[in-house]
């Protein structure tokens, strides 16, 4: 990372840690499901890593977190941040405010715009008990089910999560778009699910959700989205980092 792109600011996606329907893949969308010790263990394990002074998430550099309502996330947040900080996060549900410690006071929004894609009537399902399902309702009798085309029955279509998550993209460009040049704090972070923020990567660089661009994020990862040439209308991702030097 060069000095100049290290002034350019980011957003880094966080995903909750491992819980047991992430084990046995069922879809997990509403319900309120704890961390597995395991995937606080993850979640643990690269904050101290990469969250912190000096490191490649720096409270300093902060302009803003989103996390979901679900408490996956907001335990994820405060894993990632609480021990990291120099001081102690709370879940950012539990304050008026959402404070995540003295230098992300006033700036945590717990929203439903990164809350993880409403599975509706598939919730709790696996892909082929879904698929089961829409064939015997008269769907898909060609072509296999794809939640990134088809949506969900009693839940969320593309076209929804597409509409919520440029909300969300145009709200972040106007706080880092005065900052392209490292004026002043311009980092932000989402603290999300899988599926929601594969979908923010595919609407951060201009695809339509339905884009076939195959993404992976493990449990308890961070990703990095960006822009090239700090210009805010060439929003990047990087697919390689190198972390800040520790003196």
């Amino acid at each position: 990372m060069s000095d100049l792109d290290a002034k350019t600011p980011r957003v880094f996606l966080a995903r909750h840690g491992e819980t047991e329907w992430t084990k046995t893949g069922q879809y997990t969308g509403s319900t309120d499901i704890e961390l597995t010790e395991h995937g606080i263990k993850q979640v643990l394990s690269t904050g101290s890593q990469l969250v912190g002074p000096g490191k490649l998430i720096d409270p300093v550099r902060i302009a803003h977190v989103w996390v979901s309502p679900r408490i996956r996330a907001r335990k994820t947040f405060d894993l990632l941040f609480r021990d990291n900080t120099n001081t102690n996060a709370k879940y950012p549900a539990d304050s008026a405010n959402g404070n995540g410690g003295q230098f992300l006071e006033g700036k945590v929004t717990v929203t439903e715009d990164i809350a993880e894609w409403d599975y509706g009537d598939y919730e709790g399902l696996l892909v082929g008990e879904i698929r089961a399902q829409r064939k015997k309702n008269g769907l898909d009798q060609e072509t296999a089910w794809n939640i990134w085309r088809d949506g969900c029955e009693g839940g969320e279509s593309a076209e929804q999560i597409t509409q919520r998550l440029d909300r969300l993209i145009s709200q972040i460009r106007e706080i880092q778009q005065p900052c392209m040049n490292g004026q002043g704090p311009g980092d932000v972070v989402l603290v999300a699910h899988g599926l929601i923020l594969r979908a923010f990567m595919k609407r951060w660089l201009g695809y339509s959700v339905d884009n076939p661009l195959p993404v992976m994020f493990s449990p308890g990862g961070i990703g990095m989205l960006s822009y090239k040439n700090r210009d805010i209308d060439e929003p990047g991702f990087y697919i390689g980092m190198s972390l800040p030097i520790q003196d």
